[in-house]
């Protein structure tokens, strides 16, 4: 006897979680053969492509298991995460705003708040951002974004309390670095040398990291170590010589540096 439909989404998405994901899309090709209209199946078929980034043909069976339940929020959730992919972010967010209505979770505000910031609707993702916050206090990846952009806006000091407060928990370096920057704008080179040596102990091919340690190393007269933070950035990206250069010769406690060949072999050692 042939399995049922949901038989068949079962099968799939423990083969899916298994990490066996071709069995999985066979299983629900196999599944829509036989009812072409399942929402269940188009729906997780879509997820397993979207997984694997084809997100023209998942988008396409999201859209056949919306068109049969419009009124899924996990549909809804998926739709917009593929619609997003593909830059279509206004789609995005009706998907979103749809989802909320059906089921305002918060996993979907923040969805909404990452699309609007992807979107390059800064003023609507600064609010999204903001009422996360105020409705989750440590919600560190709201916290993050937040520092960004008060310190795009030259706010230094909210970025660094804000930043900080992203780090409280596992944080990429990307938001190491933002900490880093915000510090170093306040003229905390101490702080600012720490969050950078994070930055960079969580991913060691951070060239710009290297070089913001190696210029507050160097504003707070420690020289031999800014030299090998400078090198480091150097051998790891060649084309920040000339800013190497101008922080080595511009900054109180820098080396002059007369002969460029000179510099670069001892940024070379």
């Amino acid at each position: 006897m042939d399995d049922t439909a949901e038989q068949l989404v079962r099968r799939a998405t423990a083969a899916f979680n298994a990490g066996r994901p071709d069995e999985a899309r066979t299983l629900c090709e196999r599944g829509l053969a036989r009812e072409p209209g399942d929402p269940m199946l188009h729906h997780l078929l879509a997820a397993i492509l979207f997984s694997r980034n084809e997100t023209a043909p998942a988008e396409l069976h999201i859209a056949a298991s919306l068109a049969k339940r419009p009124a899924n929020a996990a549909a809804r959730l998926l739709a917009a995460r593929i619609a997003r992919a593909e830059g279509k972010f206004e789609a995005a967010i009706a998907h979103l705003d749809a989802a909320i209505a059906i089921n305002p979770q918060r996993e979907i505000f923040v969805e909404k708040a990452r699309t609007l910031d992807l979107a390059g609707l800064r003023p609507q993702a600064r609010e999204a951002w903001h009422a996360i916050l105020k409705v989750i206090p440590r919600h560190h990846e709201a916290a993050a974004r937040l520092g960004r952009m008060a310190w795009e806006d030259g706010d230094p000091a909210t970025a660094a309390r804000l930043l900080e407060q992203a780090t409280t928990a596992e944080a990429p370096a990307s938001v190491w670095f933002d900490l880093g920057l915000a510090r170093q704008d306040l003229r905390d080179h101490d702080g600012a040398a720490s969050a950078y040596r994070k930055a960079f102990e969580i991913k060691p091919d951070h060239a710009e990291a290297a070089l913001n340690l190696g210029i507050c190393l160097q504003e707070g007269g420690q020289i031999d170590d800014a030299m090998r933070a400078f090198a480091r950035a150097y051998r790891l990206r060649p084309q920040l010589f000339g800013g190497i250069a101008m922080a080595l010769t511009s900054a109180p406690h820098g080396r002059l540096w007369l002969d460029e060949d000179a510099l670069r072999r001892a940024l070379g050692r």
